[in-house]
């Protein structure tokens, strides 16, 4: 049997309120006990409304995020798995914040966690390589956790990305062989549709890739940065 074929305990670390379903949605709907931490799921102050927002059909952030978390309880409800929100904010709203603030903010989750943790390669956008960054922190404090990076969906099918965050790895001694992800499954699908106000402003066909194969690679333990000499 595959080792992604048969998850008892699966936590999905998310950097925004879809990530981990467009990304993950196939692989949370396999494991018996899956939660979905999201980071940026805080909602600003009073804010310029971002053209984010308003593409999605949204008047200003406050409404954006009520619905936005909504919408994702009720599309990791479809793949039985659980939501934890963090309060930091979308990179959008102005927020500027460092690897270290983003790992405080998910050690407590980490302490707790148990079985694999599934993080992002951190492609292309800001607040994605952000998380990343954080997980890398927590990595080594974790060793009996078992560890998989997804592709980041979209962002996975920009040229030359994927490589170069895999060979990035590779210099900081972090090893990673790939790990077959399970076939696409009509409850990602569902799950996908739920994010209604998302999908709106990806516009017809934005979010294709949310249907092809989850790609995933596996971290082998130890997770130890080498020597400096």
């Amino acid at each position: 049997m595959r080792f992604l074929d048969r998850l008892d305990a699966l936590t999905v670390v998310s950097p925004h309120l879809d990530d981990a379903v467009f990304s993950c949605g196939a692989l949370l709907e396999r494991a018996r006990e899956a939660r979905v931490i999201t980071v940026f799921a805080g909602t600003p102050g009073d804010v310029r409304l971002t053209d984010w927002d308003r593409r999605c059909g949204f008047p200003g952030a406050g409404e954006a995020m009520r619905t936005r978390r909504a919408e994702d309880a009720q599309a990791l409800t479809r793949l039985g798995a659980a939501p934890v929100w963090l309060e930091l904010l979308d990179a959008q709203y102005g927020a500027a914040y460092r690897p270290a603030d983003v790992e405080r903010q998910l050690a407590p989750a980490f302490d707790r966690a148990r079985g694999v943790v599934a993080v992002p390669l951190g492609l292309f956008h800001s607040d994605h390589a952000l998380v990343h960054d954080a997980c890398m922190g927590l990595c080594d404090r974790h060793p009996g956790l078992e560890w998989l990076f997804y592709e980041d969906v979209p962002y996975r099918r920009l040229p030359g990305l994927v490589q170069e965050r895999l060979a990035a790895l590779l210099r900081a001694g972090r090893r990673l062989t790939p790990a077959a992800g399970p076939p696409a499954s009509r409850a990602k699908e569902r799950a996908v549709r739920a994010y209604a106000s998302q999908l709106r402003a990806f516009g017809e066909g934005g979010y294709d890739d949310t249907s092809l194969p989850e790609r995933y690679w596996k971290l082998e333990i130890p997770c130890t940065l080498p020597n400096s000499e």
